[in-house]
């Protein structure tokens, strides 16, 4: 039988308080998610030795549910078919009969998918490939018993898109891998790899330990679904695996586990997250040994192939990994650092969210501002001591920013004078100010907007770089010395 796509039919929007019942059916269907959810990771210990019947605990209720929650919890924007998150949690209950019924029999269809052009840094672009949610759904739920099934097998020093681990734990290995001594890198960086991925090694490493035909059957469609470009084309995929559903990082992880074992089988010890890789080594020679190795192996092996231009052997100050470079010291310590890349793309969003031409209120800005440096430093904040020292520029060029934005937005000089007159600034300072011949620069540096707008005033309304690190890295608490208590005699 030729398998069909979940037809999603939906029922009519009740008449009469459509928002009032709709959020209302929304706080419902939330809370049965929850509560699956809940029982499902009570249930946690469902054994999955049985690997000739995964598809019928993928199709479980509950595991079914749980997925539902995890992918209404991050949201997200509809697929080709144009379904929203909210739409298929409020018809879930006549979904999920279908779903079971078509996952079980082995004649569930994913659907195409919408392809997103995301742009870098560097000036190209990432293909994002967004499916229809139930396609989502479906990928979750098969994420969640895959998972358990791969977790344990993987490598120590592979970090990326795994439980309990992350950029941190990466960063720390690194950190103690040039503490050692190895103070070579080798960093290797793989071209396109989620579009590169061969699906057949991939389906032949997956049938190694799944021996369900039809997990291996459902997983072999969603890697072959088509792509809808953004002027409406349909690709067929030949190769790779669509970067943007849940299934996908696993899927990159079980891939290249094979480089990590070989990696290991060499004796070298490296760091991995996703498909950035640095290898630690001790000699400048020994790197670039390893580097021609490691690249031939994964051409000829695994078919892929390594970017050649951001792809070297160097040291650890100049590699920028996930962010960091790593810069040993005499004492033996490795001090951890913001890259040369992430300072430059600090300081440009820096000058995006205080453009001169900015029209809104100071408040308003600095509200950008803030969301947007409480995440950064939530990453970030990490870097050691001497290091962090170097945020304080960074809030002053801040600040000054603002300051330029209110000098521009009085645009005369006169209407500035009599501002920074009620901020109970003397007249000879404001006049020097606002009376300047200098650019508003110049002007926003002067003494008379540092007395009207001082770093206290920005202290309660804007966030700190500085600040937040001290936040995260409190300094240790000085040892308590214990005393000597001498009683008088009688």
């Amino acid at each position: 039988m030729e398998p069909k796509q979940l037809t999603l039919v939906f029922a009519d929007s009740p008449p009469g308080g459509e928002r009032a019942v709709r959020a209302d059916a929304l706080a419902r269907a939330t809370q049965l998610l929850r509560t699956a959810r809940a029982k499902r990771l009570r249930d946690s210990g469902v054994d999955v030795a049985d690997e000739s019947q995964l598809m019928d605990q993928i199709a479980d209720r509950y595991n079914l549910l749980a997925a539902l929650d995890r992918v209404v919890g991050n949201r997200g924007a509809p697929g080709p078919d144009r379904q929203s998150v909210e739409e298929v949690l409020l018809h879930r209950d006549q979904l999920l009969p279908k779903l079971q019924a078509a996952l079980l029999s082995g004649e569930y269809q994913p659907g195409d998918v919408r392809r997103v052009w995301i742009p870098k840094p560097d000036g190209s672009q990432r293909g994002l490939g967004i499916p229809n949610v139930v396609d989502r759904w479906v990928q979750q739920a098969v994420y969640q018993i895959l998972s358990p099934l791969y977790e344990p097998t993987f490598h120590n020093s592979s970090h990326g898109f795994r439980p309990e681990r992350g950029s941190q734990t990466a960063i720390a290995e690194a950190q103690r891998h040039v503490s050692e001594g190895r103070t070579v890198v080798v960093d290797i960086d793989l071209a396109k790899f989620f579009d590169r991925v061969n699906h057949q090694r991939l389906l032949s490493r997956l049938g190694q330990r799944i021996k369900d035909w039809r997990v291996l059957k459902l997983i072999g469609r969603m890697l072959r679904a088509k792509v809808v470009m953004p002027d409406g084309t349909r690709v067929s995929t030949e190769e790779g695996t669509p970067q943007g559903g849940p299934l996908s990082p696993l899927l990159s992880n079980i891939v290249l586990d094979e480089l990590d074992r070989e990696l290991e089988r060499r004796g070298l010890r490296f760091v991995r997250y996703a498909d950035d890789c640095n290898i630690y080594v001790r000699s400048q020679r020994a790197g670039e040994r390893v580097f021609r190795s490691i690249q031939r192996y994964l051409r000829e092996c695994l078919r892929l192939q390594v970017n050649e231009e951001k792809s070297r052997v160097t040291n650890p100050r100049e590699t920028h990994f996930l962010g960091f470079r790593l810069i040993p010291s005499e004492d033996g310590e490795t001090r951890i650092g913001l890259s040369v890349r992430t300072q430059q793309r600090l300081a440009q969003k820096i000058v995006g969210l205080t453009p001169r031409n900015w029209v809104g209120s100071v408040e308003e800005c600095m509200r950008r501002i803030n969301s947007y440096l409480q995440g950064w430093m939530g990453y970030f904040r990490i870097c050691t001591q001497q290091e962090a020292s170097r945020l304080h520029g960074y809030d002053a060029h801040i600040r000054r920013r603002l300051r330029a934005i209110i000098v521009r937005q009085k645009k005369r000089a006169r209407h500035l004078y009599r501002h920074l007159c009620r901020r109970n600034v003397g007249r000879k300072s404001a006049a020097k100010a606002a009376f300047s011949q200098r650019g508003v620069w110049h002007k926003s540096v002067s003494y008379g907007m540092h007395k009207a707008y001082p770093n206290a005033w920005f202290a309660e309304r804007l966030v700190s770089l500085e600040a937040l690190w001290l936040k995260f890295n409190p300094p240790p608490k000085p040892a308590q010395t214990q005393k000597l208590l001498f009683g008088e005699s009688e």
